[in-house]
């Protein structure tokens, strides 16, 4: 961490900023303070006027709209046509760089697919697009940009069947407009890899999309990260090494990861996940006690009124409200793995463990399914989808305590390979 700036005012404008991961990023950077602030578009004149800042970043949709208003802007700023770092001197002038450039070429380095006299596809024209393509054409790409209007559009994409990366730059799938794509990879047969700006959700459905088809996938995350660490350089004065931002990145990553837990009826997903939120200082939710609060009934009494299908129907929606949480501990019913179309909002945000408890030690009170259909039945019919959801699976142990502290150990241990 960069000491000796906490007299500096720095923080991020934008539009709506609510999911933004830059004040845990510049906090583990810096020791400066980092404020969000949300602007409407006539606002960002008097707010760059006001001298309320020392430093700050741009994010969309102002990254163009700042420019007006600053006394000088860098060359690559300018050659790219977008700010996104201001810094105001001792004379009050303000100064306008762009660190993005250098953001997605660390996240490049970082996906380690080369893309030189590769054909690579950039959804998306917008400002981020700009400087994506600028940092893919310097290396070499063969890069084609595909928008809603232009002659390379999502009407025609069969042309470019070729393509052998992805990198998409529209907010398409971005929280809080979680599971959409821009896109079917059906259509891309010679795919490489596939990278998304978009860091929240961790994995959007382009990129479970992608990891579905076995082609490497890399998130938004690296990119901020470094483009964060490039902007307090200019903030402070003083240089972040690349091994400092992919620490911060893995930091930032793990502390935003949910913990998700599958397993059996009874198995003690609910108070392992108290402990482990409690541990991590996550938030902690108990997927059944969140859908009697929406719904007003339990799941059991649910179950009991309008069967099984009813209850899964109304459970999934559930669940896609959860996974678009982050830095949460989720304990899931114990049937949650048994639709498939659960695993991807899980998944979106989480590291999945499966909690596994020998059959004779779980019990059936108030479990209407343990108890019609019984326990070593429902093991047998559930086995299989506990382990294809699941990233870890850890056993369950004598204690709770003792289960937490194996989970926590196995997530780190996943998380540092």
């Amino acid at each position: 961490m960069l000491k000796g700036f906490t007299h500096l005012r720095c923080g991020l404008i934008g539009e709506h900023l609510s999911h933004s991961f830059s004040p845990q990023i510049h906090r583990l950077l810096c020791d400066y303070p980092y404020t969000l602030t949300e602007l409407s578009p006539d606002e960002v004149g008097a707010y760059l006027r006001s001298g309320s800042f020392d430093a700050i970043n741009v994010t969309i949709p102002y990254k163009k709209t700042v420019i007006p208003f600053l006394d000088t802007v860098s060359s690559e700023a300018m050659a790219i046509g977008a700010v996104n770092t201001v810094v105001r001197d001792a004379d009050g002038r303000l100064h306008g760089y762009n660190t993005d450039y250098f953001g997605f070429h660390h996240l490049l380095t970082v996906f380690g697919i080369p893309v030189k006299k590769r054909k690579v596809l950039v959804l998306g024209s917008g400002g981020a697009s700009v400087t994506v393509c600028a940092v893919l054409r310097d290396l070499g790409a063969d890069v084609v940009v595909i928008s809603r209007s232009g002659k390379d559009n999502y009407s025609n994409l069969e042309r470019h069947a070729d393509a052998e990366l992805i990198v998409n730059t529209t907010p398409v799938g971005m929280y809080p407009h979680n599971g959409a794509s821009p896109l079917s990879l059906d259509l891309f047969p010679r795919l490489c890899g596939v990278a998304d700006i978009i860091y929240n959700p961790a994995r959007t459905q382009l990129l479970l999309d992608a990891e579905a088809r076995g082609i490497p996938t890399i998130n938004g995350l690296p990119m901020l990260t470094a483009q964060a660490a490039q902007a307090a350089m200019h903030f402070t004065g003083q240089a972040v090494s690349a091994e400092q931002i992919e620490a911060v990145t893995a930091a930032v990553a793990g502390e935003m990861q949910n913990m998700v837990l599958v397993g059996m009826p009874g198995c003690g997903k609910s108070t392992v996940g108290r402990l482990l939120a409690e541990q991590t200082g996550k938030r902690f939710f108990d997927a059944d006690a969140v859908f009697t609060e929406i719904w007003g009934r339990t799941p059991a009494e649910v179950i009991a009124a309008e069967g099984e299908d009813t209850f899964r129907r109304m459970e999934h929606d559930v669940l896609c409200g959860l996974g678009k949480e982050s830095a949460a501990v989720i304990a899931t019913g114990g049937g949650a793995v048994t639709r498939e179309s659960n695993y991807a909002p899980l998944h979106q945000n989480a590291v999945i463990v499966f909690m596994e408890r020998d059959v004779a030690s779980l019990s059936t009170d108030g479990r209407p399914l343990s108890a019609r259909v019984g326990v070593e039945q429902l093991y047998r019919e559930r086995i299989d989808a506990y382990r294809r959801f699941s990233d870890l699976t850890v056993r369950v142990l004598d204690t709770p305590a003792q289960t937490a502290n194996a989970v926590l150990c196995a997530v780190s241990a996943l998380s540092s390979t």
